[in-house]
C-alpha cells in the first residue's frame, strides 16, 4: 500500500529477470483533452521490449530448459555383426542346415500362403467375424507358422502361465522386441492385430494379416487412430470376434527396458491382458533393433538353436478411476511388466524409432545421438510427428560432428542469416549448455519452445503486414530486404536472396501468407528476425486488465 501512494516508485519490476521479458508501459498524460471530464486522465499501453539477453521475449518466452534423459539407446541391436572365433565357426559348420532352413521356411510359406487365399476367396463381408469353415481353413497356415519357427530355430518355446480366456481379458498386450513375436501370436491365438497401413502391401504378409481382420491404422492421421480405437471398441466387445493383440510400444526395441506405451489398447477399458517375451542369448541378439531384416534372419538361420519364453501375467482389470484415464491404466500395465521383465520403462517412443532411422539414413556415424525420449517432450511441448522429423531434418543440414553438435557458423548457414548481434543471440539462446555449440535435443525442444508461445501465431500474421508494405498481400525481395534491416543491418543481394528463397516455399518469385507463416513454422527461431516491428506494438490488445498485470 506505501508503494502505491508514493508516485516516485518504479511502476514496473527492477529485477535483471524482469526486465528481460515483455514491459508494459503506462503513459499518463498530464495536458488531457479539455473536451475530456474534469476526472479523467489520457492513458495508453504499449509494449516496449528489451532484446539485451533474450531475442524472444516480444512472444512471451523467458527462456526454457532441456529435460534430462537417459543415454541408452532401446533399439539398438548388440551384435549386429559376426565377431569372434565362436561366431565364425558356427556360422561355417551351421551354412548347410540354413539352407535346409530356408527350403523349410519357404515351403511352410508357399502352403500358408495358399490356405489363406483358399479361406479368403470370396469372402467380402468383412465387417464381421470370419465365418467358421473358413477359420478352420487357416488352421493350416497356423500350422505352416509353426514350421517356419522351427526354420528359424524355435525348436521349443518355454511358455510360463496360460492366456486367459476371451470373455475374461478379450485384449492382450505385449512387448515387441522381434518379427517373431507376431508369428508366434499368430500360431498360439490367432488373434486380431493393429498394424500400420503400409503392412497390406508387404507380400504374403499382408494376405496373412487380412485374415485376422486386421485393424489398420495410419499414425499420421488422428481421423484413421479414432477409427482404430472404435474398432477396437467394437471388437472386444463381441465375443465373435477373436481377442486383440496390440504391440503398445509401437515398434521393436532390444527386450532391455520398456519405452512408452501408446494408448489405443487401453481406450476401450477393458480387462488386459499384459504378455512378455524374452530372448535370451549369449552370442546373439535377436532383437530386431536397427539391424537389416536379411541380415537379422541369416543370423538366425545360422544358429544351433534359438531361445524364446512367453510368460503370461496376471489379467489386469481397470477400475472405475482408470477407465477415465487410458493413461493411468496404460502406465499401471507397464509397471507390471517391467516388473515381470526386470527392466525400467522409459519415454522413448515410436517417433524416436523414426528419428534414428531419419539419421541413420542421412550417414550419420551415431545416430543414437538423436534418441531424446519423445514422448516426455511431447508431454511439455504438443509437437506433432511431422514438426519433430522436419526439425531433424534442419538440424542434420548442419553437418553435426561425430558427438552431435552443431557450431554457430553451420547454424546461420542453414538459416540463412549472417553473423551479426541479433544471430548470435538466438544461438546463444539456443545454446542451453553455453558450450559454444548445440546438440539436436536443444534445437528440438528450443524451437518447439518458440513454436508454443501464445503469441507465436499473432506475431507471423503481423510480421507478414508489416513487410508486405503495399498490402497487396504478397512479398518480393525488395520488401524483405527492407524488413529485416532494422534487426540485421545491411545485407548483400546474395544474403537476401537466401532469405528470401527459404519463404518462397513454392518457388513462383514471390511470398504468400502462407508460404510465409509456414517458414516461420517449420524455422520457428526466425521469428526473431522480424522483432524490432514489436518494439511498440500491442500484442495484447484483447487480453484483460488482469492478464495485463500478470505480465506486469
Amino acid at each position: 500500500m506505501a508503494a502505491a501512494k508514493d508516485l516516485k516508485t518504479p511502476l514496473l519490476p527492477a529485477s535483471d529477470d524482469q526486465l528481460h521479458g515483455p514491459q508494459l508501459i503506462l503513459d499518463v498524460d498530464d495536458h488531457p483533452d479539455p473536451s475530456a471530464s474534469a476526472n479523467q486522465c489520457s492513458i495508453s499501453i504499449n509494449t516496449q521490449l528489451d532484446f539485451d539477453e533474450n531475442p524472444y521475449a516480444f512472444i512471451g518466452s523467458n527462456g526454457f530448459e532441456v529435460p534430462g534423459s537417459t543415454t541408452v539407446d532401446p533399439f539398438r541391436n548388440h551384435t549386429p555383426r559376426i565377431e569372434g572365433v565362436y561366431e565364425c565357426v558356427k556360422v561355417l559348420v551351421c551354412a548347410p542346415i540354413a539352407l535346409l532352413r530356408l527350403v523349410l521356411f519357404a515351403f511352410c510359406l508357399a502352403v500358408g500362403y495358399l490356405a489363406t487365399k483358399f479361406a479368403l476367396h470370396g469372402w467380402k463381408d468383412k465387417h464381421n467375424p470370419m465365418p467358421k469353415w473358413r477359420c478352420r481353413v487357416m488352421w493350416i497356415t497356423r500350422l505352416c507358422t509353426r514350421g517356419i519357427l522351427f526354420a528359424f530355430g524355435y525348436h521349443w518355446i518355454q511358455r510360463k502361465g496360460k492366456p486367459a480366456p476371451r470373455e475374461i481379458a478379450p485384449i492382450i498386450v505385449s512387448n515387441h522386441v522381434s518379427y517373431i513375436d507376431p508369428i508366434f501370436f499368430f500360431y498360439e491365438l490367432f488373434p486380431t492385430i493393429v498394424a500400420s497401413e503400409s503392412h497390406d502391401s508387404m507380400p504374403f504378409v499382408g494376405t496373412i494379416i487380412r485374415a485376422m481382420q486386421v485393424i489398420y491404422v495410419d499414425r499420421f492421421s488422428q481421423q484413421s487412430r479414432k477409427h482404430a480405437v472404435n474398432e477396437i471398441k467394437r471388437k472386444a466387445s463381441s465375443d465373435r470376434f477373436p481377442r486383440l493383440l496390440l504391440f503398445p510400444e509401437g515398434t521393436t526395441t532390444n527386450g532391455r527396458m520398456l519405452i512408452s506405451f501408446q494408448h489405443g489398447a487401453f481406450i476401450p477399458g477393458y480387462p488386459i491382458q499384459p504378455v512378455i517375451v524374452r530372448y535370451p542369448h549369449v552370442h546373439f541378439d535377436q532383437s530386431w533393433g536397427h539391424i537389416a531384416l536379411a541380415t537379422l534372419m541369416f543370423r538366425m538361420f545360422t544358429q544351433f538353436h534359438n531361445f524364446m519364453e512367453i510368460e503370461y501375467l496376471p489379467v489386469i482389470s481397470p477400475s472405475e478411476h482408470y477407465k477415465e484415464s487410458a493413461v493411468r491404466f496404460a502406465e499401471k500395465t507397464g509397471r507390471s511388466m517391467a516388473r515381470a521383465l526386470n527392466v525400467v520403462q522409459t519415454s522413448h517412443s515410436f517417433l524416436d524409432y523414426l528419428l534414428l532411422s531419419k539419421a541413420a539414413d542421412s550417414g550419420h556415424e551415431n545416430p543414437s545421438l538423436f534418441v531424446v525420449e519423445m514422448a516426455k517432450i511431447q508431454q511439455l511441448f504438443p509437437l506433432s510427428s511431422s514438426d519433430a522429423l522436419d526439425l531433424l531434418d534442419r538440424f542434420l543440414a548442419m553437418n553435426p560432428d561425430p558427438s552431435g553438435n552443431v557450431k554457430i557458423q553451420d547454424f546461420l548457414r542453414v538459416l540463412r542469416l549472417k553473423h551479426c548481434g541479433l544471430s548470435q543471440k538466438m544461438f546463444d539462446f539456443i545454446d542451453v549448455g553455453k558450450n559454444g555449440e548445440i546438440i539436436f535435443k536443444e534445437f528440438l525442444v528450443g524451437s518447439a519452445h518458440i513454436l508454443n508461445q501464445p503469441l507465436f501465431q499473432q506475431a507471423c500474421e503481423l510480421a507478414f503486414t508489416e513487410t508486405d508494405i503495399d498490402q497487396d498481400l504478397h512479398i518480393d525481395e525488395q520488401q524483405l530486404g527492407a524488413s529485416l534491416m532494422p534487426a540485421m543491418g545491411s545485407l548483400s543481394t546474395d544474403e537476401i536472396g537466401g532469405l528470401f528463397s527459404l519463404f518462397d516455399g513454392d518457388n513462383d518469385g514471390r511470398i504468400s501468407k502462407g508460404d510465409f507463416v509456414n517458414c516461420l513454422r517449420k524455422n520457428p527461431l526466425l521469428i526473431a528476425l522480424f522483432s524490432p516491428y514489436f518494439m511498440h506494438k500491442d500484442l495484447y490488445p484483447n487480453a484483460s486488465a488482469g492478464y495485463l498485470e500478470e505480465i506486469v
